[in-house]
């Protein structure tokens, strides 16, 4: 517990340290975030800050990679894993100064996610059972463990639209998948990513939580980052299960920026637009519409995210009990699908009411 404290408290310092220099850097410069019909902020705000908690987080890696190597661990493994990070780094930046074609942008996330299945991370089941992991995904697992990641790097960019919850909610993600995988393994290199990206993540939101106002912004660099490593995260494969989980617990965990990348796609789909067309109907604009400031919205995400990952906490914590841990899941799942319809129809109210009192 203590290697773990030691490492968070050396991931925040690291990532305050790196943002507050290129936050200092982009007001010299002028790097400011540009507004489209995504966005919901007005003025000079910059957008690199994914550049300085990635940065943190890709050095504190390097030292425990160094360390692992003197404990005779093989890291090269990891290698591949490390190079799609920055090329999510590095697509990423280059998309924040030159908006970036979808299709190119999509490519590039699809040769990060072939870098992650080199080294075998990848599903290998559904759900659990009695006898541990059944319904082997066999061949199968490679496509699901492709979209898996290109879907969540993706996700991710979508649902950072208000000050500190992109951040914030990936930072409650990698906490509760630290916990999980703590409470099988204990110290694992699973755990201690896990305590890395939360530690960053931290730092990050010192600078970006809108207590009063966000100072600088993740940017398409930090939200694919940041997209990319949660989704590899439940990937990694310790001695111990279930440090590679099973996708529907997995899922679970990601479930609000999963429903509302869905939500976003078959809403486009429906409207004959491109997938890629920015708008505002996003969970967080919804809850805009309703009358809730920034601090409220990631106040009422967040509380939600927290529920999920203790039910799914439990749903992993009694795998062994088949029927319990279906039910710990299927709440889980229930309580964000609940969520999503009832603010859906919520909206939906308050618009036909806005139309008809306009009339």
């Amino acid at each position: 517990m203590t290697e773990l404290i030691i490492i968070f408290i050396i991931s925040v310092i690291l990532s305050v340290g790196i943002v507050a220099f290129v936050l200092k850097l982009s007001h010299r410069k002028g790097w400011f975030d540009h507004i489209d019909e995504r966005k919901i902020h007005s003025g000079n705000i910059p957008r690199l800050g994914g550049v300085g908690f990635a940065c943190a987080f890709l050095i504190i890696v390097a030292g425990l990679s160094f360390l692992y190597a003197f404990r005779g661990v093989n890291v090269i493994q990891y290698w591949p894993c490390a190079a799609a990070m920055i090329i999510m780094i590095i697509s990423g930046v280059y998309d924040d100064f030159h908006p970036m074609s979808p299709i190119y942008k999509l490519l590039l996330q699809l040769v990060a996610a072939i870098c992650v299945l080199i080294p075998g991370f990848t599903f290998d089941s559904l759900f659990y059972s009695n006898l541990g992991f059944l319904s082997d995904l066999g061949i199968f697992k490679y496509p699901i463990t492709l979209l898996w990641v290109v879907g969540i790097a993706n996700a991710i960019n979508l649902i950072d639209g208000v000050d500190g919850l992109a951040g914030g909610l990936s930072a409650l993600i990698a906490f509760f998948l630290g916990l999980i995988f703590y409470s099988y393994a204990g110290i694992s290199k699973s755990v201690l990513l896990c305590a890395c990206l939360f530690g960053v993540l931290i730092g990050f939101l010192f600078f970006n939580a809108p207590f009063p106002k966000a100072k600088i912004f993740m940017g398409d660099c930090g939200s694919q980052f940041l997209g990319f490593t949660l989704a590899l995260l439940p990937l990694m494969k310790d001695p111990v299960p279930p440090s590679s989980l099973p996708v529907l617990y997995a899922a679970v965990l990601f479930a609000i920026p999963i429903f509302d990348t869905t939500a976003a796609v078959w809403r486009r789909l429906r409207d004959r637009k491109k997938i890629s067309d920015p708008d505002k109907s996003h969970i967080h604009h919804k809850l805009i519409n309703l009358g809730l400031k920034a601090k409220g919205v990631d106040a009422v995400i967040y509380t939600l995210q927290i529920i999920i990952g203790i039910l799914t906490f439990f749903a992993v914590h009694l795998y062994a009990n088949k029927l319990l841990s279906l039910l710990f899941l299927g709440g889980a799942y229930f309580l964000a699908l609940a969520f999503f319809t009832v603010i859906h129809f919520l909206n939906r109210a308050k618009q036909k009411k806005y139309v008809k009192e306009s009339f």
